[in-house]
């Protein structure tokens, strides 16, 4: 079955936003930047990119988050029309997701129980990442 993952664009701040996603959500983080591409690229990159990510992922369990510093010409241009669902094992994990990426950002909706049975809130973290925390306590 095919999956869906986020894959987020950074403007040169890449590493330092998933090495704070790694910090809070654990997992394995892998980096490549573009001084370390092996590939011939139609265009030289200038060297002021070298430590510019080309690709990074972080994987916990089934979590998956991608990422680069890789702009397209047009810009980068933050807008609302996506958010990083993350949905938690526990109550104890969506509290704990929740406050730690919340520091420096801004926590919007504080965790709360809902009308459908689950445990929910959300937050736009330092980088502009927004996120909707969820634990389904139905069970």
């Amino acid at each position: 079955m095919a999956n869906i993952n986020s894959y987020l664009t950074f403007n040169g701040n890449c590493l330092e936003a998933m090495t704070f996603y790694k910090d809070c959500l654990g997992g394995e983080l892998s980096v490549q930047t573009v001084g370390e591409l092996q590939l011939p690229l139609a265009e030289p990159m200038p060297p002021c990119m070298e430590k510019c990510i080309v690709h990074a992922t972080l994987i916990n369990d089934s979590l998956v988050i991608t990422a680069s510093d890789m702009v397209p010409e047009t810009g980068l241009i933050k807008g609302n029309s996506v958010s990083l669902l993350l949905s938690c094992n526990s109550e104890n994990e969506a509290r704990t997701f929740y406050n730690k990426l919340s520091i420096g950002g801004e926590a919007t909706h504080p965790l709360e129980n809902t009308y459908w049975g689950s445990i929910f809130g959300d937050l736009t973290d330092k980088f502009g990442t927004h996120w909707l925390i969820s634990f389904d306590n139905l069970y």
